[in-house]
């Protein structure tokens, strides 16, 4: 489990991005960005008042935090530049300049305009904010990547079943964001799954789009959406290894799949799992995570454009080092696909 670890910090430390942690006084975050310093994992920008940072890095001990570019969003040299961007991006919302100034002030927002106007090449926050006042900016001037529509979370599990996935590694989404997604959708959520789990993960993916049928087994109007959104991802993404509907031990498991899905590639080689809906990701993910004793990495969001991601309120200094590295890797991702 570890070792996948190391992989992406390696990759982050081999391509270094421009990371923005919009949080800069908070202390998980700090603590975690000085052993990002300290590694050469990623370039850090740190948005918060200066002498603020400063004294909580000297109150911590985090020798390495000056090895950060530091922004105070209330005082730097772009504040107009940004501010005339994010009024831009929002006109047809009706926004004046007078609100953009204002808002530019706030570093979730701060943090995206650098995003989009090249200052940057990913953020992370959450430990102090909500998944909605993180999401929401992001939407608002990054956007969504081209051809997706819907915001998304993958799970990374790394389990202590190696006969399973890549080793015990399996992606799973959705975790986080739609709750009832449609059949596009769900296609969305699958094509992008499947594209984390080869930026972040550095698997070859193949999905399985889960349901409580196989191939027909059940007749349903849900089992009638994961079939049609099979049908769609196919088409949106033909390059994709993909199949469905499965149930989820013929996903897995090589002897069930052969038995309830013959002739599928992916039956019984699953390493990227697609839930109907967010009630089935965020429960299974857990119940694996709890039962399984697994190592649930995540949620890795998915969809945007360039990479934004959203920490638990209750995240550990690891849960940021890890997050950081893993934006770091989508960016890599994000800049190669272009």
């Amino acid at each position: 489990m570890q070792r996948l670890i190391n992989e992406i910090v390696e990759r982050a430390k081999a391509n270094r991005q421009r990371i923005v942690l919009p949080e800069g006084t908070e202390e998980r975050t700090l603590k975690a960005a000085n052993q990002i310093l300290t590694d050469g994992v990623a370039d850090l920008i740190l948005l918060g008042n200066p002498a603020e940072i400063e004294a909580c890095a000297k109150e911590w001990g985090l020798g390495n935090i000056g090895k950060a570019t530091i922004i105070d969003p209330a005082n730097h040299p772009k504040m107009e530049e940004y501010a005339q961007l994010l009024c831009e991006l929002r006109k047809k919302k009706g926004m004046t300049i007078e609100e953009a100034r204002k808002l530019v002030l706030d570093p979730l927002y701060l943090g995206c305009l650098m995003i989009k106007n090249g200052d940057a090449d990913g953020q992370l926050a959450g430990a102090r904010n909500t998944t909605g006042d993180v999401l929401r900016p992001a939407l608002q001037i990054i956007k969504t990547a081209p051809g997706i529509t819907c915001v998304s979370g993958a799970m990374l599990l790394l389990t202590h079943a190696p006969e399973y996935g890549k080793n015990g590694v399996l992606v799973m989404g959705d975790v986080a964001v739609t709750p009832v997604p449609d059949a596009g959708q769900l296609a969305q959520i699958a094509v992008c799954t499947a594209r984390t789990a080869r930026a972040v993960a550095g698997l070859d993916p193949k999905v399985a789009m889960l349901s409580f049928s196989t191939k027909g087994s059940a007749k349903h109007e849900v089992v009638d959406k994961v079939v049609e959104a099979l049908k769609i991802a196919k088409e949106m993404a033909p390059d994709i290894a993909i199949d469905g509907e499965l149930q989820a031990d013929a996903a897995l498991v090589p002897e069930v799949g052969a038995s309830k899905a013959p002739g599928s590639s992916i039956a019984g080689h699953a390493n990227v799992l697609v839930v109907p809906t967010l009630e089935v990701g965020n429960i299974s993910y857990k119940l694996v995570q709890r039962l399984g004793h697994a190592d649930a990495v995540g949620p890795i969001l998915q969809g945007i454009a360039r990479p934004v991601n959203d920490l638990s309120r209750g995240c550990s200094i690891e849960d940021v080092y890890r997050m950081i590295a893993i934006t770091a890797n989508q960016a890599i991702a994000a800049k190669e696909s272009k």
